[in-house]
């Protein structure tokens, strides 16, 4: 029996995927539970017009992505904070303040999760660091951390 997945299975398939299993599996276990319902030709149209749908968007956030990533790499921030002695920071430049600091130089809103640091960054000096803006796609940025006043 064909069957469209309403949610994910494991070992069977994932949510809006079309899949054939045994009638019995189907019956008994997937339909009563509302893990999947019976692949009717409306049902498909409507799993084709969804997918459809998914792909468009995904689409438009990888075109956007790409605009983000191409105004984003090879840029540098500067970023001024309290320092000790030795150009040692009181704390850490953190991804928080790297992503604020974006949204501010750049009108660009990222995310603090995507901010990828090679190393903390707890000294006076210029550090790499990576943005992940889609799965496929990063900007490399140099953010540079001076002394405060």
């Amino acid at each position: 029996m064909k069957v469209i997945f309403l949610q994910d299975v494991k070992g069977q398939g994932k949510q809006g995927e079309v899949k054939e299993v045994a009638d019995g599996y189907a019956r008994n276990y997937l339909i009563p539970k509302g893990l999947a319902v019976e692949a009717t030709k409306t049902r498909m149209k409507e799993v084709q017009e969804r997918n459809e749908k998914l792909r468009k968007s995904q689409e438009k956030e990888k075109e956007e992505a790409v605009k983000i990533q191409q105004s984003l790499d090879g840029q540098v921030i500067n970023i001024k904070a309290r320092t000790g002695t030795g150009d040692k920071l009181f704390g850490a430049v953190t991804a928080k303040e790297i992503a604020d600091t974006i949204q501010k130089q750049f009108k660009v809103t990222v995310d603090r999760k995507k901010v990828e640091l090679t190393e903390p960054i707890k000294h006076v000096g210029e550090y790499p660091v990576r943005i992940k803006i889609y799965p496929s796609i990063q900007a490399d940025i140099k953010v540079i951390v001076t002394a405060a006043d």
